[in-house]
């Protein structure tokens, strides 16, 4: 049996409810964030598109720098194995437009095979800011109650698959999770909320990130995705970003309007 999980704070969850010696060898971390940037390669190696979608987010002072491409490439390869293997899969999944996002990539990836596929859902089903709930949101000491698996039929695995084809068409910048499914963006919203939070006086970074970070109903605002937007924003002469960044490359900074 498979465990899949997205993210190592989930899976730092999952590993204390089944135990350490079965995550060594059967829990798979994917640690992408399906919900932004390009999808339209993210299947096929290189994964040129999307590795170069990471290392423009990827702070330039924060090291080490992942390898984005390999990473890519591994999970692409994995999930296209999938259905050769003869082991049940079972994802962890929440409110996150990531974690959605996954369970319906996996679902893609073992369409046409007759593999044993569960869920185990630890969201609220809803993903607006003040109710969602990701797996890696739940006290570790706590997730065992929600590890209840249900299997996947094949209407739900059916339509979970036709979302995610639709996802990888859409290719869209920002996609939000709502209602049970995928409603693609572009930027623009994202950046009118951390125009709105600036005013013509220096403020800390950090504090219109937040404003970003906590109006995002749909998917989750990181801070590296709030700060790479804002160094655009600075590109395209809408934002003057001034002082000096810290270790997590945006502590330090400020902002204001020009």
């Amino acid at each position: 049996m498979w465990h899949l999980v997205c993210g190592d704070v989930a899976a730092a969850g999952v590993t204390r409810v089944i135990g350490v010696d079965v995550a060594a060898r059967a829990l798979r971390v994917l640690r992408d964030d399906l919900a932004v940037g390009p999808l339209v390669d993210v299947e096929t190696p290189p994964c040129t598109l999307r590795a170069q979608f990471w290392r423009d987010v990827w702070p330039s002072t924060v090291t080490p720098r992942p390898d984005f491409g390999i990473g890519l490439c591994a999970d692409a390869d994995w999930l296209a194995a999938l259905k050769r293997q003869d082991r049940p899969v079972t994802l962890w999944h929440g409110d996150s437009c990531s974690e959605q996002l996954l369970l319906a990539r996996v679902a893609a990836a073992l369409e046409g095979s007759d593999l044993p596929f569960w869920e185990v859902p630890c969201g609220t089903g809803d993903s607006s800011v003040e109710t969602r709930r990701a797996v890696g949101m739940i006290d570790p000491a706590g997730l065992g109650a929600y590890f209840l698996p249900k299997q996947v039929d094949v209407g739900r695995k059916a339509l979970l698959a036709s979302q995610w084809r639709s996802a990888l068409a859409g290719n869209a910048d920002v996609r939000r999770w709502q209602k049970g499914d995928f409603r693609g963006e572009d930027h623009r919203k994202v950046d009118a909320i951390l125009l709105g939070a600036c005013t013509s006086d220096w403020q800390p970074l950090a504090r219109v990130m937040t404003e970003l970070m906590g109006q995002s109903d749909g998917f989750f605002a990181t801070d590296f995705f709030a700060f790479w937007r804002a160094r655009e924003l600075a590109a395209q002469g809408r934002l003057e970003l001034g002082g000096t960044a810290g270790q997590d490359g945006y502590g330090g900074l400020t902002v204001r309007l020009i």
